[in-house]
C-alpha cells in the first residue's frame, strides 16, 4: 500500500462493525447507503482484501476484516482526541505551554486533560503545543530546555528535574485471540524464556515490564520477536499473532473487551506503574500548573 488509508473509510468500516450493517452506518455517518459501500470497497481495493461479506441479511467482516478494525481503533480514538484537542486549543492566545509526553499518556490521556483545561482557560488562555516521544527523549527534551512540561510512565525517574504523580497504569501481557496462551495462566520463568513484540530500547513500558521480571527473580532472558517504537505498532504485531506481548492497559482494553486480544495472566505477577509529570526547577510554570491542577481534579485528587 503507497499511501495511507481514508480516515473516513475506517471509520465506516468499523461503524458496519458495531452496526451490522452498511444502511445503519450510513444513517449515522449522514452518507448515503451507497457512499458509505463505496468507501468501503474504496479501502478494500488499497489493501487487496475483502473486508466484508455482503448479504441480503446485512454485512459481517471477514477475518481480515476483524484484522483492520482491530488496528484502525487506535488510529479512530487518536483522530477523535485530536480534534477535541485541536478545537480546544484553537483562537487560544497568552502564553505558550511547550509539552512533551510518553506515546501512551500522549495517545491516551492528554488531548482530554488538554481539551478540559484549555476549555477552562477561555478564548484568552495559554496555548499548548505537544510532542509524542518515548520517556528518555521527554526527559532529555526537559534538560535541553525543549519544553515547559513532560509527562512520563518510566518508573526510573531522573533526580534532577522535579516530579508529581498524575496516575497509574498497569501492564497487560496480551495475545492473539487465537494464540494458546489466549486465557491461560503463565510464569514470570515462562513469560521470561518467551520471545516477544517489545518497545524499543528507552519506553517505560518495557522498562517497566523488565523490572518487573527481574523482581520476581526471572530477569528477561530471550530475544525480542519483533521491536517497535510506537504503542500501535506493537499491538498491531501482537494482533496479528507474531508473539505475546506486554503493553499498557490503556491502549488494549478496547482490543480485550472485543475479543481481538487476549489477557494473559502471569502468577504472581502484576505491572503497575506510576504516570510523572516532570518540569526544570522547583515549581512548573502558571501554564503548567494550571493543567496539572486541572489534571488532580480530574482524577479525584
Amino acid at each position: 500500500m503507497e499511501r495511507e488509508p481514508d480516515i473516513g473509510a475506517l471509520r465506516a468500516l468499523a461503524l458496519i462493525a458495531e452496526t451490522g450493517s452498511i444502511s445503519a452506518a450510513s444513517s449515522v455517518l449522514g452518507l448515503s447507503q451507497q457512499a458509505a459501500s463505496l468507501r468501503v470497497r474504496s479501502l478494500e481495493q488499497e489493501l487487496g482484501v475483502p473486508l466484508l461479506v455482503r448479504s441480503a441479511r446485512g454485512s459481517r467482516l471477514t477475518e481480515a476484516g476483524e484484522l483492520v478494525v482491530g488496528w484502525a481503533c487506535l488510529v479512530l480514538d487518536a483522530a477523535n482526541g485530536f480534534g477535541a484537542a485541536v478545537a480546544a486549543l484553537r483562537e487560544g492566545q497568552g502564553n505558550s505551554l511547550r509539552i512533551a509526553a510518553s506515546l501512551t499518556i500522549a495517545e491516551h490521556l492528554l488531548p482530554g486533560w488538554i481539551a478540559r483545561w484549555r476549555g477552562l482557560q477561555g478564548p484568552s488562555g495559554a496555548t499548548a503545543t505537544l510532542t509524542a516521544a518515548n520517556s528518555s527523549a521527554v526527559i532529555a527534551s526537559l534538560r535541553s530546555g525543549d519544553v515547559d512540561l513532560g509527562f512520563v510512565e518510566t518508573p526510573e525517574l531522573p533526580s534532577d528535574l522535579s516530579a508529581a504523580t498524575v496516575g497509574r497504569d498497569r501492564i497487560e501481557v496480551v495475545v492473539a485471540a487465537s494464540h494458546p496462551w489466549a486465557g491461560r495462566t503463565v510464569s514470570p520463568a515462562e513469560l521470561a524464556a518467551t520471545p516477544m513484540v517489545h518497545r524499543e530500547r528507552g519506553s517505560g513500558t518495557r522498562l517497566a515490564f523488565e523490572r518487573a521480571l527481574a523482581a520476581a527473580g526471572h530477569p528477561l532472558e530471550a530475544e525480542p520477536a519483533a521491536v517497535h517504537e510506537t504503542t500501535l505498532g506493537a499491538r498491531s504485531a501482537v494482533m496479528a499473532g507474531v508473539a505475546p506481548g506486554a503493553l499498557s492497559v490503556l491502549a488494549v482494553r478496547d482490543d480485550i473487551r472485543g475479543g481481538r486480544l487476549a489477557r494473559v495472566a502471569v502468577a504472581g505477577l502484576e505491572i503497575t506503574r506510576p504516570l510523572t509529570a516532570l518540569w526544570r526547577g522547583a515549581d512548573p510554570t502558571a501554564a503548567a500548573q494550571e493543567l496539572l491542577q486541572e489534571i488532580a481534579e480530574s482524577q479525584g485528587a
